[in-house]
């Protein structure tokens, strides 16, 4: 089953989603939504989180801070442009989501990215543990977040 994603819906964290779908969901609104505490409260602090290729932001991060860091990179690398533009989202199996995202940015020296990703996460006890990001373009990706 596709479900289109609202990107104007609100993000509230009050509570741990009972889902692991309205998880995934919830933390993918707060990040569109610059929600810094709700993206980051739904993050296991020993999260995996497996980012391809071979550029600034690739690589395995072992845990939250780590993946904030990463996160935190992205954002001054493209100055603040980095969009998480459209999801969309699969069903669920057991506590595994699958989303296809479309990502895009600007560089300040002018090279752009526009690329979709689909996202493997793991959620366990309401929070993401691990997760696994295929790009369609990982050759794309090198080049604008470069080495």
């Amino acid at each position: 089953m596709l479900i289109a994603f609202n990107a104007s819906a609100q993000t509230d964290i009050k509570r741990l989603p009972k889902t692991p779908i309205e998880t995934v969901k919830a933390f993918l609104s707060a990040y569109q939504q610059r929600d810094h505490a709700s993206f980051s409260f739904l993050l296991h602090p020993d999260v995996v989180w497996v980012q391809p290729g071979d550029n600034r932001i690739s690589g395995v991060k072992t845990s939250k801070a780590e993946l904030l860091l990463m996160g935190k990179k992205m954002w001054e690398l493209s100055e603040g442009t980095i969009r998480l533009e459209h999801v969309e989202y699969f069903e669920g199996n057991g506590n595994t989501v699958v989303a296809v995202l479309r990502w895009t940015a600007v560089h300040p020296a002018g090279a752009t990215l526009d690329v979709r990703n689909v996202d493997v996460y793991t959620v366990e006890d309401g929070k993401i543990i691990l997760g696994r990001i295929y790009s369609e373009d990982v050759a794309a990706e090198n080049r604008f977040w470069m080495k």
